[in-house]
């Protein structure tokens, strides 16, 4: 009885104490100035009991943590840190920095310092024994468990790296004389330097950009730590864990190219020593810094790719855990993601292993989160090749985007994702993958952030199969873009309206009929000047491909328009030719500026004495299209259409560049359609003036020619020299 009623008293004192820490931390956090005439006593009284031997016995971990958390605040306080120039700073800056530096001495930062790297980074024997006992649950633990985020080891991690930052000159020395004290030790299982090795090559890790300049990481590897990782006895796992991870992040600090295979061999002999299972499972977690920095910035992976791989795989089939299975995951994604189709002769195991795997983590949606990533990059890696995953693959997709499911909440971002990356990939519409669009209705309701994928997968449906896409969903396409565009912001009206474009480019006969209901806004937006520049271009775009590829749509629309304005038809047209006119500096698009020239060029020849009228305004347009498009050939010296396609050529990848999917063929072939690319702007203005000029007569003619400004007339004179 008296000893539960000793630890009674115990817990409420522990409470009472973090209460009076967490008083003082919300003080400091909100009062900064405040706190100032107790930085002094607060630093002695938080370094004395975690940093000397006065706490010895009687702290406790969460009293330590809090201390720490006061000392790490003061240290980084914006407040207490004067600017470059002296005058500048307040006279309360002053005096706190002041109070800083008197405290923070050689000796003091010396000892704090060593106390964090010989005391509080050593493993504790609870650590130990579950790394014996569970090592993937130890490394889960480790890499961001739920408790972890409220336990000792990251917050002295943390401690450490923001005094080693604040004071790297002075602490510096410290540590590098810690490194210089084991370099050279021969380490045994009895050797009395056992235990110091590890907490040391931690402290170099966490400090890897502040040691740039004082460390040759290089040398250290070649002639230290390479063989570090080639001792197999058991008692040594915990400083080759280390010591993979130390390397991981220096990686991105300073690592020679040339060292990289002498690595790669060493993560692959780790990998496959049956030896090691604990340690394959328990430092999984740090080569995903090895793998992000290795592949993505050395191609002598590539020579390694098959056995690392196949490694990688047996791995993530050996351990349990959703934790580490993610590691794992996003490392293979990591390899398949650089080294893209290469990868594909190696992917058969994994491909028939993650429907099980999906099947196993129903419960698990973080776990099926990395399972999509997964997937996205082995769509890409495989090409047109990944219709063969479309049995697992639709419905993934189908699952991960149907918002009247509860993982979706999880699973949408990183399932449209996948339905974008499939879409652009695939060579063929199959009625399965016509079929899963019944759940973007719903998706663009809800109006999130993922609404530019939504957009980028319909644009996708519709190079893929306007055709069928457009007859099977464009009602409810309409029906969703109407309601998005009484409440969306100017870039999302551009990309429902990028939508429309795209749909009347590929289809120039059935979009403008799909589309009918949102045209009269578009035409509205013409005739009354809409103010967003972006806005407008995209309006003229879209009326430009209208007029141009289907001139008796445009007639019955501009009928429509009439009708419902009240207005005579020439009077309708009259405005839209003068807005377009007036607004042509708000499209840079150079594809759209010569669309624009080319749809009211097709307005010639014409009696009618609207298009008279505004003839000096085509021919404006026509000629800054000319300067647009125009380029001289070298050899001929000669001007040519340089925006003209004139034969396929499957797009090409460099070196550097994924390479081309299925879309981007398509959008070429398209290309090969579109009148922008096909028609020659020169030679196009030459047949419409002559047109003209027949129906008109000689004299009829030379008189409208003269309401084109002279300047204007001598330049359109000379890009059409060659006729």
């Amino acid at each position: 009885r008296s000893i539960r009623a000793e630890n009674v008293c115990r817990d409420r004192l522990e409470k009472t104490i973090i209460l009076f820490t967490k008083v003082l931390l919300d003080f400091l956090d909100q009062h900064p100035f405040s706190f100032t005439p107790l930085i002094q006593r607060s630093l002695e009284f938080a370094v004395s009991y975690v940093f000397t031997e006065a706490g010895e016995g009687i702290v406790f971990e969460r009293f330590i943590v809090q201390c720490m958390n006061l000392i790490k605040m003061i240290v980084k306080n914006y407040a207490y840190k004067p600017s470059k120039n002296i005058e500048d700073s307040s006279p309360e800056t002053l005096e706190a920095h002041k109070i800083k530096t008197a405290f923070f001495t050689y000796p003091t930062l010396m000892e704090i310092c060593r106390r964090l790297v010989t005391h509080y980074f050593l493993l504790t024997k609870e650590e130990l024994m579950m790394w014996e006992e569970d090592p993937e649950s130890f490394a889960v633990e480790e890499t961001g468990g739920d408790s972890w985020k409220y336990s000792l080891r990251p917050c002295t991690e943390v401690l450490f790296i923001d005094i080693f930052h604040e004071y790297n000159q002075t602490l510096s020395p410290v540590l590098l004389e810690m490194v210089h004290s084991l370099q050279g030790k021969i380490l045994t299982t009895n050797n009395k330097h056992k235990y110091i090795f590890s907490p040391v090559f931690n402290a170099v890790g966490l400090a890897a950009y502040e040691l740039f300049d004082s460390v040759d990481f290089d040398q250290w590897f070649k002639n230290q730590l390479l063989a570090e990782l080639q001792v197999s006895h058991d008692r040594y796992k915990p400083i080759r864990r280390r010591v993979i991870w130390l390397i991981g992040q220096w990686i991105s600090v300073k690592f020679k190219s040339d060292l990289r295979p002498m690595l790669y061999e060493a993560i692959r002999n780790l990998l496959q020593d049956q030896d090691l299972v604990h340690m394959q499972k328990s430092r999984i977690h740090v080569t995903n810094y090895i793998f992000d920095y290795l592949i993505c910035t050395c191609l002598f992976f590539f020579q390694y790719l098959e056995p690392m791989f196949t490694l990688l795989f047996q791995l993530l089939q050996e351990v349990t855990q959703c934790d580490t299975k993610m590691h794992v995951l996003h490392v293979l994604s990591c390899v398949i993601e650089r080294v893209n189709t290469q990868i594909r002769p190696y992917v058969d195991c994994l491909i028939q292993y993650l429907p099980l795997l999906w099947k196993q983590s129903e419960e698990h949606n973080m776990l099926r989160c990395a399972i999509l990533t997964t997937l996205i990059h082995l769509v890409q890696g495989l090409g047109a090749d990944s219709k063969n995953l479309y049995p697992f693959l639709l419905p993934v997709i189908q699952l991960s985007t149907d918002v009247s499911q509860p993982p979706h909440v999880y699973l949408l971002e990183d399932g449209l994702e996948l339905w974008l990356v499939t879409l652009e990939n695939s060579p063929c519409l199959t009625s399965d993958l016509l079929r899963i669009f019944q759940n973007m209705s719903a998706v663009l309701d809800l109006s999130s952030e993922n609404l530019k994928n939504c957009f980028k997968i319909i644009n996708a449906y519709i190079f893929l199969s306007s055709s069928a896409f457009l007859q099977t969903y464009a009602t409810d396409l309409c029906r969703s873009f109407c309601e998005l565009l009484k409440d969306i912001t100017t870039e999302g009206q551009v990309q429902v309206l990028k939508v429309v474009e795209n749909a009347l480019k590929v289809n120039p006969v059935l979009g403008p009929q799909v589309f009918q209901p949102l045209l009269p806004s578009v035409f509205r937006g013409i005739i009354d000047g809409e103010r967003y520049p972006v806005v407008m271009s995209t309006y003229l775009g879209i009326m430009g491909r209208v007029l141009l590829q289907n001139a008796s749509f445009f007639s019955v629309l501009l009928s429509q328009m009439a009708c419902e304005l009240g207005q005579e038809l020439d009077q309708i047209l009259g405005n839209v030719i003068e807005m377009w006119v007036d607004r042509m500096d708000n499209i840079t698009q150079p594809e759209r500026r010569k669309l624009s020239a080319l749809a009211l060029l097709s307005l010639l020849p014409s009696l009618n004495s609207v298009i008279q009228d505004k003839f000096c305004g085509i021919i404006n347009i026509s000629v800054e299209g000319l300067h647009d498009v125009m380029a001289e050939d070298p050899e001929t010296g000669t001007y040519r259409d340089c925006m003209l396609i004139f034969n396929f050529e499957e797009p090409k990848a460099t070196e550097d560049e994924e390479p081309p999917t299925e879309q981007d063929k398509r959008k070429k072939l398209l290309a090969l359609k579109d009148p922008v690319h096909t028609v020659s702007l020169q030679q196009f203005i030459y047949e419409k003036l002559k047109a003209q000029q027949e129906l008109l007569g000689e004299q009829g003619f030379q008189a409208l020619m003269e309401t084109v400004d002279t300047e204007v007339v001598a330049q359109l004179q000379e890009f059409l020299q060659s006729f």
